[in-house]
């Protein structure tokens, strides 16, 4: 293939697919090895629908295999794909409709939509049936051409909707493969929908790498993901740090073989030091990398080797080796090593903006650079240390302090499961610190261990113990609900039997 259809991202991928990738749904068993077959017979099911180069089809998408292959199949063919969660679609797809002006809606299976018949949307279910005749060649897109509109997985507001073209895709997948050492033969698990970037990455590169991909919705019970790790013998295993959290508290790790897996992947926020450990002890043969990313750059920005994490701990790690980061003060000056700024970052990886949000473009993507919001420092030896984002911050007589930072501190200690910082008028300091905290133990012995454990000048107003920390459909905590939370003791025994727990695995991977 030569020429602009090189660019087109999914073509690529079908280009280096392995002699053995497939699908599979842990769930049910399903597999599908004519990956290439199939992603052509859903660019030919769009042409037959009507679609036109460009048009912006929406996908359902859950944790299952065909939404992933509509959604390749979209970009195949030339068409702009809106992965969106089914549970999106659910409550906000004819506004979704609206917001791309899409000319297509694509589900698994289920009736077809009211609000789509009123948005004069063509409604496409399932797999689609064999192209007739010759194979559908794949669209001739340019580098810079659409190929995605990816969601936003902020922990306040709306998402935004980002414009991620075929270029960006290519570049970003390649550099992550080349970070994670992704070879042939891989396979991994995968418990995240497409509609999240992380989780598009993941199915990315594994693909591209020539590898394989086992989807498993059955997350609110982690031993059956365990076992189907085992039993498909799958080498990656993807998550943010909820995920972690719940293998570390609910689930049968340290007794369930991993033989096959070789690596750990860790994005969505920061993970405690501690929480990494452990699961290293559990899995020693597994390397475990840290990842840091944005959507607005595709997915990843910068990946801690493994071999790093003893003496760079807390770290992101290096950036992409195809991007190029800065950290600058409020007047877009660089600072020097060590000093904190905003983190900007400029590469093939950054998108174009939002859908039709000049003004939030503006704020974030200046002259090829991508204004992450997020403050971070460079060490020496070139590692990034996020320590927050704009805003999340106190300054405690006078000295600023990142929520991030509390937050690592506090997680650090014995018998705190989850924790979240925020902030509250106080008399002499002008702020102090607040923490929510869901614990395991002696409500008193917890609050007197982490008042030990901030340093002196931090001051602390309150500690309250919640049952669970608010957060989004991507495991995000959502700052601003904190001050709602009710107190609650902590509990004997472990946390994951609590029904608030089992609300939140549900909310976070459900199909």
């Amino acid at each position: 293939m030569s020429g602009p259809a090189s660019c087109n991202f999914a073509a690529r991928l079908v280009e280096r697919l392995g002699s053995g990738s497939e699908l599979l749904d842990a769930a049910n068993g399903e597999r599908f090895s004519g990956i290439a077959a199939t992603i052509r017979d859903f660019a030919a099911g769009f042409a037959a629908a009507g679609l036109r180069r460009g048009d912006r089809v929406l996908v359902g998408c859950s944790v299952r295999p065909l939404g992933s292959l509509a959604y390749l199949g979209a970009m195949f063919g030339g068409y702009t794909a809106v992965p969106v969660s089914e549970a999106a679609l659910a409550t906000s797809g004819a506004a979704l409709a609206a917001k791309t002006a899409a000319r297509a809606l694509w589900t698994e299976r289920g009736a077809p939509a009211e609000w789509a018949w009123r948005s004069g949307l063509a409604q496409l279910t399932g797999r689609p049936r064999g192209a007739e005749g010759d194979a559908p060649v794949p669209a001739a897109c340019g580098e810079d051409e659409l190929a995605a509109l990816m969601a936003t997985s902020g922990s306040t507001g709306e998402p935004r909707l980002v414009k991620v073209s075929h270029g960006n895709l290519i570049a970003n997948t390649e550099a992550i493969i080349r970070s994670q050492r992704l070879g042939d033969g891989e396979r991994a698990m995968l418990v995240l929908p497409v509609s999240y970037c992380f989780g598009a990455s993941v199915l990315h590169t594994h693909l591209y790498a020539g590898g394989s991909v086992v989807f498993d919705a059955r997350f609110m019970f982690p031993d059956k993901v365990l076992r189907a790790i085992a039993a498909y013998c799958c080498t990656s295993f993807a998550g943010v740090p909820t995920a972690y959290q719940i293998l570390l508290r609910r689930s049968n790790l340290r007794s369930i073989p991993l033989p096959t897996l070789r690596r750990f992947l860790q994005a969505g926020g920061a993970l405690a030091t501690a929480s990494i450990g452990q699961i290293r002890e559990i899995v020693p043969q597994a390397e475990f990398f840290v990842m840091y990313g944005q959507t607005e750059a595709t997915a990843r920005i910068a990946c801690l080797p493994p071999e790093r994490l003893e003496d760079k701990p807390g770290s992101v790690g290096l950036p992409l080796d195809n991007l190029t980061v800065r950290i600058v003060d409020s007047g877009g000056n660089e600072v020097a090593p060590q000093e904190s700024g905003e983190l900007w970052v400029r590469g093939k990886s950054i998108s174009a903006g939002y859908l039709d949000e000049p003004e939030a473009s503006a704020r974030r993507f200046r002259d090829g650079w991508l204004a992450t919001g997020d403050i971070a420092a460079r060490d020496r030896d070139g590692y990034l240390w996020i320590t927050g984002r704009q805003g999340e911050f106190l300054k405690i007589r006078g000295v600023r302090v990142g929520f991030a930072q509390i937050e690592a501190v506090v997680a650090g200690v014995r018998g705190v499961l989850d924790c979240a910082a925020a902030g509250a008028p106080h008399a002499e300091a002008g702020e102090a610190i607040a923490l929510y905290v869901v614990a395991a133990g002696d409500a008193d012995d917890v609050s007197a261990a982490i008042r030990r454990a901030l340093p002196s000048e931090w001051t602390c107003e309150a500690i309250t113990l919640v049952a669970e920390l608010p957060r989004n459909a991507h495991g995000k905590l959502v700052r601003s609900h904190l001050a709602h939370l009710a107190p609650h003791p902590p509990s004997q025994r472990e946390p994951g039997a609590s029904p608030q727990r089992q609300r939140l695995v549900d909310e976070t991977f459900r199909s």
